[in-house]
């Protein structure tokens, strides 16, 4: 089943509550997301692209996963 955009970013900010997130996309299978917290100062993109994955808690894991692609953009705030 397709993930809507507001069930991901109900995930994203259940690990990041503090973050600025947006999520876009409208088929529920190719979404972006962007995701701006203060956690990821320090740390390089795989780190933070990680941290992003882990809080999606599985809905991208290959044929089992719900989301097929994700392109995301990370970063801590400026």
């Amino acid at each position: 089943m397709p993930m809507q955009a507001s069930e991901i970013e109900q995930l994203l900010r259940a690990s990041f509550p503090n973050a600025k997130i947006d999520v876009s996309g409208d088929d529920g299978v190719h979404m972006a997301a962007m995701v701006v917290d203060e956690s990821f100062r320090g740390k390089n993109r795989v780190q933070q692209q990680r941290a992003v994955y882990a809080a999606l808690k599985g809905k991208m894991d290959g044929a089992a996963g719900e989301l097929h692609a994700l392109a995301l953009t990370t970063k801590a705030p400026d």
